[in-house]
């Protein structure tokens, strides 16, 4: 069977290739959410926006990045996940570069949603073509190594921040951030469609094709295909279309509940910390060079988290990691709140770095798997969409909660509770899903 060939691959160039394409993708859309974080300190003292407009200029963009997030998803499984993730690198790409050329607070924020809208729509569909050709025994762990990639755009950003802003200004950081369009290109020639697509649609001579280079490019010996789908397999999933109801239907629903609770806690708590970041440090008292230096230092804790939560979801489980590290983000989250000094400051910004991270990671790689190939970016994208809600009212809360003059204690106690309440909601309703093909999941997850 052509799946079995897909799955029985040995692990060389191709799998690092895809990972490298799709991890770009990654990198560039962490640098620019990381760009609007650090810009918006320095954008707020140069048109004397009040903590209110700031948040909106946060949380506009995830308004984008649910709608593109759910469109993308649903699209993709109509007309295939490659094609649906160049358009939407090239959309936010595009639209990233008019962020310099915003004449007012009103046209940024119709670019901002522009951004969103497609940064939302690639990342539930990469996910899902990454997933759906990493191999069952180290999916997890290739899901998560992706995740991570997010975590060296936010070093591009923190690096660009502190070494571009002061110098040239805020325009020239988002003029960077039209690299991408360039990245289609290389898109277009190393990402292959993903082949349980193909078939799902019918498309076997593409689906052989591609399976037949891949083995070229792992320098395998040449074969025959002895073995074919079932002829009624293909035509009923050929003719398949779930829509946002089957979400919810029987054996479906405790898995969504789930995943939409933890991706709206996930995705609330992240932008309402991270995009307010340089803003919360730099309103500690600290110059704008030093408030820079400080979250760069912050973030670099990123990296380690990944790759720790990397090795852990192929050994504890999904399930388990997930759980954990949403609640030490949450216990973390609660003493960065009320840091007394720099170190601690530091420390605790490190460490909540470290396992939200981490946790991102896991979810991205644990959603996927949760739904059959028919669905899947459906699903996926539904998941992320509704987190981004959270996204959006987590930062426009945080600006309101600054501009009552709430503590940062009573800030981020907020946060800490979220974090708690969604880990034990992932440890209730999840199911384990680590080193299982997703064909064996369709069958075993009820």
């Amino acid at each position: 069977m052509i799946l079995d060939r897909l799955e029985n691959l040995p692990l060389g160039r191709f799998q690092y290739k895809l990972l490298a394409v799709t991890g770009l993708g990654w990198l560039f859309d962490a640098m620019d959410t990381g760009l609007i974080a650090f810009v918006l300190p320095v954008l707020a003292r140069e048109w004397s926006l009040t903590p209110a407009q700031v948040g909106w200029i946060g949380s506009i963009g995830l308004i984008g990045m649910a709608l593109g997030a759910v469109l993308a998803g649903t699209i993709a499984d109509r007309i295939g996940r490659k094609q649906v993730f160049t358009i939407t690198v090239l959309l936010y790409s595009i639209s990233t570069g008019l962020c310099a050329v915003a004449w007012s607070y009103e046209s940024l924020l119709v670019f901002r949603f522009l951004v969103g809208f497609g940064l939302g729509g690639e990342l539930p569909v990469a996910a899902t073509l990454m997933s759906e050709y990493a191999p069952a025994k180290l999916r997890g762990r290739f899901i998560v190594l992706l995740e991570s990639f997010w975590g060296l755009g936010w070093l591009a950003a923190a690096c660009i921040a502190y070494l571009l802003i002061p110098a040239l200004g805020w325009q020239a950081a988002f003029l960077i951030g039209t690299l991408p369009a360039l990245y289609v290109f290389l898109l277009r020639l190393h990402m292959p469609e993903s082949i349980r697509y193909l078939l799902s649609k019918g498309r076997v001579d593409e689906a052989k094709a591609i399976i037949r280079d891949i083995e070229r490019q792992l320098k395998l010996p040449e074969r025959p295909f002895l073995d074919q789908l079932a002829p009624g397999r293909v035509e009923a999933e050929r003719v398949e279309t779930p829509g946002f109801m089957t979400l919810w239907a029987k054996g479906m629903r405790r898995r969504t509940t789930m995943l939409w609770l933890a991706w709206f806690g996930i995705v609330f708590s992240y932008y309402g910390i991270f995009m307010w970041l340089p803003s919360i440090v730099y309103a500690q008292g600290f110059e704008i060079v030093k408030t820079f230096e400080y979250v760069l230092i912050m973030t670099l804790a990123q990296l380690p988290g990944y790759y720790a939560a990397a090795y852990l979801v192929d050994v504890i489980g999904r399930r388990y990691t997930l759980g954990l590290f949403l609640l030490l983000s949450g216990v973390c989250s609660y003493f960065f709140g009320n840091a007394g000094d720099v170190t601690a400051l530091l420390v605790w910004g490190a460490a909540m770095s470290f396992f939200n991270l981490g946790a991102w990671g896991v979810i991205y790689t644990y959603t996927p798997e949760q739904y059959p190939t028919s669905m899947r970016a459906l699903g996926s994208g539904w998941a992320a969409g509704f987190g981004r809600i959270g996204g959006m009212i987590a930062p426009m809360l945080v600006g309101v909660m600054l501009a009552n003059a709430f503590p940062m204690s009573g800030i981020f106690m907020m946060f800490a509770a979220v974090f708690a309440l969604i880990s034990g909601a992932v440890i209730i309703l999840g199911r384990e899903s680590k080193q299982q093909t997703l064909e064996e999941l369709e069958h075993s997850l009820g």
